[in-house]
This record gives C-alpha cells, structure tokens and sequence, in this order.
C-alpha cells in the first residue's frame, strides 16, 4: 500500500484564489468536496490554502499527505445506493498563523485571491475586545479576517477590485451579517480609519449560508476495507452523506464568479437565505423532534426503521407532507422535493441514527422547530394538527420515565429544572395537571400554550389514550 502523496498521486497545481478557515471534517466533506466538482466540471480552476482557526488542529496530519485525502459518499440517491470515494486535490498548502504569522498576512498580499470561506464552529463569530491589530495573529476569527483584509487594503492601496467575497459556514442564522457586524467592531476598536471601512463595505461581500449535509468524519470502523479498496494509506479520509445544500443569499454577480450551478451541484443564490433556514428547521429538523419518542414508546429505535415501519411511517408521512408542510410558503414542487430527499437521508442504510440521540432537550426543540408550525396549521386550517400534538403528548410521556413496555429503560434528558417539574407534574398521576402544568411553562414556551384552543384538551386525550392503549395503537387512531 503506497502512502499518499504528490509523488504517488497525481496533484493538479492551480492559482490559490480561496483562503479556508478550518480544516476540519466539515469543510474538507462540503467546501473542498464542492470546489473539487467545479474545478471538474465547470473549469473554475482554484486551488485552496487552509488555514487552521486555532493553535492546534490537524494540519500537520494534511500537510504529511500533500493535503490529498478521499471523500466516501453514502446514502441514497433517488433510491440507488451509492458508496463511493474521490480523491479531493484542491488544498495547495495548510498555515498555522500562530506559528506561520508570515506566511498567513502574505495571503493577502496575492492579487489572484479572490474567496474566503469559513467554519469556525458557532463559537467562532464572536467578537474579542482583547484582540489587538498586532497580535500575530488576533485570537478570534473576525480578528484573524480583519487583519488580513486591512493588510489588504494597504497593499494595494484601496484598489476597489481586490476585495474579497467571504462566505461563511458556520451554524448561525444570518452567519454574514453577524461576521459583518463583528468586523465592523474590530475596524472600530482599532481606529482603522473611514477609507478602509468603505474600501471593506463597497470591495468586498460577506455574505449568509445556509449549508446542509452529514459528515460523520473519519470512518473508524471501514478504514481498512477503504485503504484496500483505494491502495493509498489515507489518514485524512472523510465520510458524508450524498445529499448536499448550500443556500447562499447573494446576487447574480457574486454567482457568475463561483459557477457552482455549470457543475450541477446543489448550490443556491437565493435573495434571502430566511426561507431556506425555515424549510430546513420545519421539514427536516421538525419531523425528528416528533417522530422520535412516538417511535421509541413504539418499541423503535433506529430512524431509518421508524421511516420503514408500517404505522410510524405513515405518521412521519403526516406530520412531513400533511402538516408541516402546510405551514411554508416556498413552492410546493421545491417542498415537495426536499421533502423526499430528507425522507431518503432518514433512509440512509450506513446510518444507524438512534432515535434517543435526538431526544436531548426535547421540549426546547418542540419549542423552536413544532410550535410555529402548529400554530400556522391551526391558523390556515381552523384545526390543530393532529400529528404534531401527539408529537408533543410523546414528549411528555417520554419524560416520565420509567421502562418501556419490552423493558428497556427510558431516559429523558435536559435541563434540570425541565426534569423536575415533569417529575413533580407525573407525580400526581392527573394528566389534566400534567398537560396544564407543561403547557403553562414559560420559561419553556415564551407563553402560556393553554391559551391556544383546544390544545389542553387535545394533548390530555392523547396522555389518557397513551396509558390506556400504548403508543402505537394511539398512532394508529390519529392516521
């Protein structure tokens, strides 16, 4: 077996015009993946230099393989099962700036770059009023950014065609404004004077992502086999589903120069990333936080089992296509299609997604990704969505505890006083004071949901039919 590297495999050098900040499994599945395809298919011909975030991190492992690693994509794709492994090329080199300060304020200086692209974690855009502008480098990212575009902006004298176009990846919503508004900040604290800030506001663009895959990472258990089937001894191998989404809320211009379209990938340039944020938290993120305990109380464990069941099925069926869906406003071909993919990531066979490690803080996930869409059904329709209310009766049930019907234990998990007060509330063995205790719980909702109509009533019916007839049958009423 041949160690990788340009000497073993073939490495195409191209002008470095993309600076990355992170080098982990994330960006290196998605961003590099992405790159590697437009390179291929749409002549885009870039090349990558990754700079690591933090003083310690992983590119001394990159850099031993000339930054050559594989990607192995699994999943379904359009019911086909696909396992495959590419050879990504597109790192040129991998800075450290805490010990390669040099080399790292020198990106700026090269007139070809052209991109900067992020994932810093969601800790990573945060502003550090302890960052200096000669601090080699500024500890925060927006520091690290921020010295980079001012050497920039010297060094070619406010040249308004060598700005740049960041993109960041990280898992906030609206991810550029707040980069923005962090490097505004710095331009601030640091007296970095009007002409640079309009060069930063009319040169360059930071611009909001949405980005949508799994990537388990490194694939422990199949190394092996996978070092046998590409005979390379790759340390750097990454795993990921094949579905992939970058929504990216940015004009036509900034499209034409990223042509990630002509490679026909699955890259938007939408006018507002908003919508996209609500499809992804309604549609893929909503139908987990239910379908979980109603699977688990139904004797199911796995995701994808919960998908293939007869009856739980069927109700994901509901709550993604009947309920959930109602409440958006996109297209309803575009919903419809997201839908389906969503279903087929549940389906993914290499996956074995449990359904209790979504059951963490299952009440603050109701809060945020269930209840608008129950209140928008209740609204457009003049009735509560039957699906999601079970929805929130399995919660509930799932928090009392105790063992399952074939004895494996139930262990509800989330903040200490959530647990309390469930425990208080089960304690009296009245449902009428569960469900009215639970849903008048502010500090949970942000209101009193015994105020919705018809909801008290509607949960307690399904606690008493839960007790009474167990959690499947109780499905099977409501389908």
């Amino acid at each position: 077996m041949k160690p990788l590297n340009k000497q073993t495999a073939s490495k195409t050098v191209r002008p470095e015009r993309i600076i990355q900040f992170g080098e982990g499994n994330f960006l290196r599945a998605f961003i590099d993946w992405i790159i590697y395809n437009m390179n291929e298919k749409a002549d885009f011909n870039s090349s990558v230099v990754v700079v690591q975030p933090i003083d310690k991190g992983m590119i001394d492992m990159l850099n031993k393989q000339d930054d050559l690693y594989h990607v192995n994509l699994q999943g379904l794709d359009k019911g086909e099962v696909v396992n495959s492994l590419t050879m990504i090329d597109v790192i040129s080199r991998a800075l450290n700036p805490y010990s390669q300060n040099y080399e790292f304020m020198k990106l700026a200086e090269q007139p070809e770059m052209r991109f900067v692209i992020s994932n810093t974690t969601e800790a990573g855009i945060a502003f550090d009023p302890s960052c200096k502008l000669e601090d080699k480098p500024a500890s925060s990212y927006p520091g690290k950014l921020t010295q980079l575009l001012y050497h920039r902006f010297k060094t070619f004298n406010g040249d308004m065609s060598k700005g740049l176009i960041i993109f960041p990846c990280e898992l906030i919503f609206l991810n550029g404004h707040k980069l923005k508004e962090t490097i505004y900040q710095y331009i601030e604290l640091w007296n970095l004077g009007e002409d640079f800030k309009k060069w930063f506001e009319g040169a360059c663009g930071v611009y909001a992502t949405l980005v949508d895959r799994i990537v388990p990472g490194f694939p422990r258990k199949d190394i092996d086999s996978i070092k046998e089937k590409i005979q390379y001894d790759d340390n750097m191998v990454v795993q990921a589903e094949i579905f992939h989404l970058w929504v990216i809320e940015a004009p036509e211009t900034v499209a034409a120069e990223f042509p990630a379209n002509k490679a026909g990938l699955n890259v938007l340039f939408v006018p507002s990333e908003e919508p996209y944020h609500e499809r992804k938290v309604t549609l893929l993120n909503g139908p987990h936080t239910v379908l979980s305990p109603v699977a688990f109380l139904s004797g199911v464990n796995i995701v994808r089992d919960a998908c293939q069941h007869p009856v739980i099925g069927k109700y994901i069926d509901k709550v993604m296509f009947h309920e959930l869906m109602e409440t958006l406003n996109l297209p309803k071909d575009e919903l419809q299609k997201f839908a389906k993919d969503v279903l087929e990531r549940f389906n993914n066979p290499f996956v074995d997604h449990q359904v209790t490690s979504i059951m963490l803080n299952s009440f603050p996930k109701y809060q945020t990704r269930d209840l608008p869409g129950l209140k928008t059904y209740l609204q457009r329709k003049g009735e509560l969505p039957k699906g999601l209310v079970l929805g929130l009766a399995a919660i509930i049930t799932y928090y009392k505890g105790g063992v399952r019907a074939d004895g494996v234990e139930i262990v509800p998990n989330d903040a200490p006083e959530i647990m309390n007060m469930l425990k208080e509330l089960w304690a009296t063995g009245d449902t009428a004071k569960v469900t009215e205790g639970v849903l008048a719980a502010e500090s949970i909702w942000g209101e009193n949901l015994n105020n919705i109509p018809g909801l008290a009533a509607a949960v307690k019916a399904n606690l008493d039919s839960i007790v009474k007839i167990g959690m499947l049958e109780t499905v099977k009423g409501i389908l």
